[in-house]
């Protein structure tokens, strides 16, 4: 069996597992047989919003935390202490305050999680060219091949990426190892935090044959009642189903499902998985309808798109709004852009054009806006090809970023969300709602 220190890295191999490393003492071992032959691999950051807020702020460490905000929103994140009392991400916030009426809740700051995702992904790329972001917090990465150029196996490569994440970023990740995507991701989660599992495939077969339905990824709420009323309760009664009943029974899903039971996933990981959608929104305390309070939380939500954009340096030219209604019914309009863009103005107008069109008495407990059309900002949002107003709007809009970056997000505020600010006193009119305002 061989092992592996995730301390000191130090390996080795023995008849049975050691409890503690033979070079330094730690209990930090991970021991299998296939250790040394996997290479696909799952990383997932630790509660990844809270853990960046928790470094920032070391009075924090030992406090439940939440990122969120409003009173009809729901959790972002939460940290493991949040966790133990019952708080979940995609909790509505009321339910998390009461179940953990001491934690303390932050809003969340997207611009600095991104740039640390982008440190983080950095590493990542000096251990492999074969990297597939699935969110800002996790990636796969295939490691194959890569033995020679970093003299030892994945495995060992992996562990030391952890603790140069930890000791560099300041953030904690788990580790999944397999031989392929699927069982890398569910390896990923069966250690949290810090963790670092793995699933050879010698023991693919009996790993998984007693785990529920709902482990297979896709398997929502719904089709694994539908699976249950059918019989299927674990996934070791789906590797004893007809492969062909399952697939006359549910279609091409039922086809995945018969080799997911298997733990067969012959994807590959694709340096083509990007974030193809960047969005931002925001749940109302009350709900709205009118067109001036609608139009102010628009601007708001796509100020923080604007932002998350600037900061990953990319740009899109589609441009999506999303309302939900009062009976959690989901709109959802889009525009194509003449030119890709960032800029908070151009975004707005868009956006506003597909709301104009939405309001009609209808009231509303959600807008959001995204843009899909992803690229790389080089060159992107050229003065002399925008129309002067545009091109006003756009250098005021600059001018606008390096003061913030210079003295913080609130130093200038727009003069429409100025004006709503509940502690903001009376203003005198603007020639543009979009021109911004010093504090």
């Amino acid at each position: 069996m061989a092992w592996l220190c995730r301390d000191c890295l130090t390996t080795g191999s023995s008849a049975v597992e050691p409890r503690r490393c033979t070079a330094c003492g730690s209990p930090r071992l991970r021991a299998h047989d296939e250790l040394f032959d996997l290479s696909i691999a799952h990383v997932d950051c630790d509660a990844f919003y809270a853990s960046v807020e928790k470094r920032d702020d070391p009075s924090l460490r030992d406090k439940p935390l939440i990122i969120g905000g409003g009173v009809r929103g729901v959790v972002s994140t939460c940290c493991y202490i949040a966790r133990q009392n019952g708080v979940r991400s995609a909790m509505p916030m009321f339910k998390a305050r009461e179940l953990c009426p001491d934690a303390v809740i932050i809003k969340p700051n997207m611009a600095k999680y991104v740039e640390v995702s982008r440190h983080i992904r950095r590493h990542m790329d000096m251990l492999t060219p074969l990297v597939e972001p699935l969110s800002i917090d996790e990636a796969f990465l295939d490691l194959s091949g890569t033995q020679t150029l970093h003299k030892a196996p994945p495995a060992v490569v992996l562990a030391r990426f952890a603790r140069t994440i930890a000791e560099e970023v300041g953030v904690t990740i788990s580790v999944g190892l397999s031989h392929n995507k699927f069982l890398a991701k569910v390896a990923s989660d069966l250690d949290k935090p810090r963790g670092f599992a793995v699933i050879g495939a010698a023991e693919t077969l009996s790993f998984l044959a007693p785990k529920p339905i709902s482990l297979i990824f896709g398997v929502g709420k719904v089709f694994a009642e539908t699976l249950r009323k059918d019989g299927y309760h674990t996934i070791g009664q789906l590797q004893e189903a007809d492969p062909v009943h399952l697939m006359r029974r549910y279609g091409e899903t039922g086809a995945r499902l018969a080799r997911l039971s298997r733990g067969e996933d012959a994807r590959r990981v694709s340096t083509d998985g990007e974030m193809k959608t960047i969005s931002s929104e925001t749940t109302f305390n009350t709900d709205i309808a009118t067109l001036e309070d609608l139009s102010t939380e628009l601007l708001n939500v796509t100020e923080r798109l604007s932002e998350r954009l600037k900061a990953k340096g990319v740009v899109g030219d589609t441009v999506t709004l999303k309302l939900k209604t009062t009976g959690f019914r989901l709109r959802t309009r889009a525009r194509h852009l003449i030119m890709p863009t960032q800029l908070a103005n151009v975004l707005y107008e868009a956006g506003l054009s597909l709301l104009q069109r939405e309001v009609d008495g209808t009231s509303f407990r959600l807008i959001g806006i995204g843009v899909s059309g992803i690229e790389a900002a080089d060159g992107s949002d050229p003065a002399d090809l925008l129309e002067p107003m545009v091109a006003r709007k756009a250098a005021a809009e600059r001018a606008m970023d390096r003061v913030r970056t210079r003295f913080g997000r609130t130093a200038v505020i727009r003069g429409k969300l100025y004006k709503s600010r509940p502690d903001a006193v009376s203003a005198p009119p603007q020639q543009d709602d979009l021109e911004g305002k010093t504090k």
